[in-house]
């Protein structure tokens, strides 16, 4: 669907907790690219946040009828599934990330050299390391402010706080990962 508004995404949503497959369908599309790369900044491997994305949308079939959270805020609720399963695969693997061969030839554009894409991978992962060392609701922010895009008041609804939180989290954030990346005098 072109035009997705609140009162489409409330229709699919009803549809989907009674298993109708078009609206799963739907929901599915319009949310997967979004979840996959929020999730895909978080842990950095193609592969992984592959997984991590489709077990988002199994765990949204699982709950859908017995969880009201997503009642308040769909997209909040599918953020924070996503959230709690990059926070799992962090305990299970530790907070190391690793760039795949596979991720680095999809990230390098055509017209791009091999040595700038590397170049480009490893201040990727530079950043991806120091986003590792904030707290995880200051990696939240970061990742759901600067490399999705969204809003204060969309991270406020998706982390269940106010926008003077958010604001307050993103200022720590941020001086926290100035101070990480200075180089080392």
């Amino acid at each position: 669907m072109s035009n997705w508004t609140t009162e489409s995404e409330n229709e699919y949503l009803q549809l989907a907790k009674a298993y109708d497959l078009t609206a799963i369908a739907a929901i599915y599309d319009h949310f997967e690219a979004k979840i996959y790369s929020y999730i895909y900044h978080r842990v950095g491997n193609q592969s992984v946040a592959q997984d991590l994305t489709s077990q988002v949308f199994l765990r949204v079939l699982e709950s859908i009828q017995i969880d009201r959270a997503w009642e308040t805020s769909f997209t909040g609720w599918l953020y924070r599934i996503a959230h709690n399963l990059v926070i799992d695969h962090y305990r299970r693997r530790g907070r190391t990330t690793q760039v795949s061969l596979d991720d680095m030839s999809e990230l390098r554009s055509k017209s791009e050299s091999p040595e700038h894409a590397a170049e480009r991978a490893l201040a990727a992962e530079r950043l991806r390391a120091a986003i590792n060392l904030l707290t995880e609701e200051q990696a939240q922010v970061v990742t759901l402010r600067f490399l999705e895009g969204m809003s204060i008041l969309e991270v406020a609804g998706i982390m269940d706080k106010t926008e003077g939180a958010i604001k307050a989290l993103q200022y720590r954030a941020v001086s926290s990962l100035r101070r990480i990346m200075e180089p080392q005098a």
